[in-house]
């Protein structure tokens, strides 16, 4: 083989080794041209929404933002630590919020079909009314005639005094008041011959007796004030 033949031998292995290269530099310069229409539109697109923060926009401003990042980079990672935490807490309590929030529901169903949620806003509404209808100082005024009033209320829970009470409504449904006649002095003595009109005066005399305990009350009081005096 000459050296003619050599060198086109050498040539042609050559050739077909840039083959490849040149076909990539032929389809890198097509995309070349495909993109450059594109990038140009992106480019005018791009400027033409930047100048909408032109006015707002410095390059300090970003600048102070990415130091303030670097700076708060142990708050972050502590934020995405506790936000890591409330993911598993969820997480956690999710089956036992399937089951309790239904039997939750079922709960303030069966209040509001009982009317107990209904009476609970009458009650709210009565105290927005009172609290238009009075002031403070009268609205303390009457929390502690309230007060007062359960203090006497604690005293007819005593079983005589529940049973006088009880005797004592008792008696209009007794009373006949069309056989009611006159009585002079001569009538009240004949009719003391009469035991359960005896009986009665008795039950009058014990109420006069511990009436008198009402007088003697505002005597002491009195006394104590003038003693303090």
């Amino acid at each position: 083989m000459t050296n003619e033949e050599l060198i086109l031998e050498r040539l042609d292995r050559i050739e077909n080794q840039l083959a490849p290269i040149v076909q990539t530099a032929s389809g890198l310069r097509e995309l070349k041209e495909d993109l450059t229409p594109l990038s140009s539109q992106a480019i005018r697109l791009l400027i033409k929404e930047l100048e909408d923060v032109e006015s707002s926009f410095q390059l300090e401003d970003l600048l102070g933002l990415i130091k303030r990042i670097l700076k708060s980079v142990k708050n972050m990672v502590f934020a995405l630590d506790q936000l890591e935490n409330i993911v598993d807490f969820v997480t956690t309590i999710e089956p036992l919020l399937k089951s309790s929030v239904p039997q939750l529901i079922n709960y303030l169903d069966d209040l509001e079909q009982k009317g107990v949620l209904r009476v609970i806003q009458a009650m709210l509404d009565v105290r927005a009314k009172i609290a238009r209808a009075y002031d403070a100082e009268a609205i303390d005024k009457i929390g502690d005639g309230a007060v007062a009033m359960l203090g006497l209320a604690e005293k007819f829970s005593d079983p005589q005094a529940v049973t006088f009470l009880e005797k004592f409504a008792e008696m209009p449904a007794k009373v006949d008041l069309s056989q009611c006649k006159r009585v002079g002095p001569f009538g009240l003595l004949s009719a003391c011959t009469n035991k359960e009109i005896r009986e009665g005066l008795g039950v009058l005399m014990e109420l006069t007796k511990a009436m008198g305990t009402l007088k003697n009350g505002d005597g002491e009081e009195k006394d104590i004030q003038n003693q303090a005096e």
